[in-house]
């Protein structure tokens, strides 16, 4: 009786408590959002930064605690090429530096998602459409040209959290409009490692890594939910260093250079030999 009376309390503090997160969160984005489609149309600097004050607001309240390794490139132009884990992988960049994500067309239209995309100023690739792809890696390097610090995650997809999927070589094509646009500056592409580490204080260990990854056959809302539910995850993330691609690089040759150096920081961080 006893044990039914305390399992009953402590679900409805946790269901208590994922109310709050969702109107803590709610609540940031009607103060901030206005702001942030002023900073647009008026074209001020702010539309960048705004970004990273609600990624941090929503970590804090959700529970991510957010532990940065190493330090971001100060060259420019600069790409992050990063592993994908999961959705929260853009709240957990996103509070760390003012960046310009790429994203696939279809979260455009996801519901909330896809209009907090578009006011972080996204740039959606539509992938399967070839005839747009030069038009696309355009405008990732002219944003890149223009200062902005654009994350790029070449897997394509999301991977269980564990490892490095293979990624593809042909996502580095905007690097290589940038730089043909400016063939003396060379386009400064730094890996990314981030990695679930910890839940609850506790080494998180592959069987518990479900909690934060989402492979992407599982669906948004109930995995949102769970990582709500949770409400205390800790975060890995770590630069890298970058490699230059230059006028005369070979696309390829570059891409294999990054894939191995991201593997080999997400490894270590994943050991816990940070």
């Amino acid at each position: 009786m006893m044990d039914d009376i305390s399992v009953s309390r402590s679900g409805f503090v946790t269901r208590l408590r994922v109310g709050l997160v969702l109107v803590g969160i709610v609540a940031i984005t009607l103060v901030l959002l206005p702001l942030q489609v002023l900073f647009i149309k008026l074209r001020l600097k702010f539309a960048r930064s705004l970004p990273r004050l609600w990624h941090r607001a929503v970590c804090t309240m959700m529970g991510l605690r957010v532990r940065v390794h190493g330090v971001p490139s100060a060259q420019r132009p600069l790409m992050l090429a990063s592993n994908h884990v999961s959705w929260s992988d853009i709240l957990v960049l996103g509070s760390v530096l003012d960046v310009t994500f790429v994203a696939k067309s279809e979260v455009r239209d996801w519901p909330v998602f896809g209009a907090l995309a578009r006011l972080q100023r996204t740039i959606f690739v539509e992938r399967e459409m070839k005839r747009k792809v030069g038009e696309q890696s355009d405008e990732i390097g002219n944003r890149m040209k223009a200062g902005e610090i654009v994350v790029l995650f070449p897997e394509g997809t999301t991977s269980d959290g564990n490892r490095l999927l293979d990624i593809k070589t042909s996502l580095f094509g905007a690097a290589a409009s940038a730089v043909r646009e400016d063939p003396q500056n060379p386009v400064h592409i730094q890996p990314v490692a981030i990695a679930y580490t910890g839940v609850h204080g506790m080494a998180m260990g592959r069987y518990h890594r479900p909690i934060a990854a989402w492979p992407g056959d599982i669906t948004l809302l109930p995995h949102l939910m769970g990582v709500l539910r949770e409400g205390a995850l800790e975060v890995d993330v770590v630069f890298g260093d970058p490699v230059a691609y230059a006028a005369d690089s070979n696309r390829k040759l570059v891409s294999r250079e990054v894939e191995s150096r991201l593997r080999t920081i997400l490894i270590r961080a994943l050991r816990g030999r940070l």
